[in-house]
């Protein structure tokens, strides 16, 4: 294996793991509506301060709670009450994420239990040893970096000693930035590639068997 001094395999959630439109389009539908009933804003000012907020912030949530004053862990809960059956098990993920030495962590701007529930459904919940959710970091979403230090103080982790999987390209400067090993899954793609991005795939499984040699 490339990465045999690899102590800590940290992932990325959402596009990372799964396809998430699988989801996303549920979870966005609540959030516009969310936005409206506390906002007091009709449905298109409400989809448009959630793309707002989400870009300037890095999530939609940050900028409610600064700028209308709407609880974070109320919103997050909402948003993530869906149906998670809509995903299925993978089988094949889970024994490769499973071959991997070393803790196997979550690092997610999701939060009100979303990555809890998307790993079980996934199959996956067994593999990984924690989630680093966007609450574990004070609502400090990626990629901020005090999201990333507060996930190394959270879990003694060593950057020098650990590696990022993420389908995020922004994601990874600050992770690089620490120390950390980087990888860029998803069709995201720049030619030349950033030299923060260490490692690429056009998904995980493939990005995990060329690692494992399988």
């Amino acid at each position: 294996m490339p990465l045999a001094g690899i102590r800590d395999w940290v992932f990325d959630l959402d596009n990372t793991l799964y396809p998430a439109p699988t989801l996303y389009d549920a979870i966005g539908e609540r959030m516009t509506a969310y936005i409206a009933r506390h906002a007091q804003v009709d449905d298109v000012r409400a989809l448009e301060l959630r793309e707002h907020y989400f870009h300037e912030y890095g999530a939609t949530v940050v900028g409610l709670s600064r700028h209308h004053g709407i609880d974070p862990d109320d919103f997050m809960l909402d948003v993530h009450d869906v149906d998670y059956s809509v995903l299925g098990e993978d089988h094949d993920l889970a024994a490769l994420i499973g071959r991997l030495p070393g803790r196997r962590i979550i690092f997610t701007n999701g939060g009100g239990g979303h990555a809890e529930r998307t790993l079980k459904a996934l199959g996956l919940d067994a593999h990984f040893d924690c989630v680093f959710d966007l609450g574990d970091a004070g609502y400090a979403p990626k990629p901020q970096r005090e999201s990333y230090t507060r996930l190394c103080h959270a879990y003694d982790i060593d950057p020098a000693r650990a590696i990022l999987v993420e389908d995020t390209l922004r994601n990874l400067e600050p992770a690089h930035d620490l120390g950390f090993a980087t990888a860029l899954v998803g069709p995201v793609h720049p030619d030349p590639r950033p030299t923060y991005v260490q490692h690429y795939a056009h998904d995980v499984h493939t990005l995990l068997r060329g690692w494992l040699g399988v």
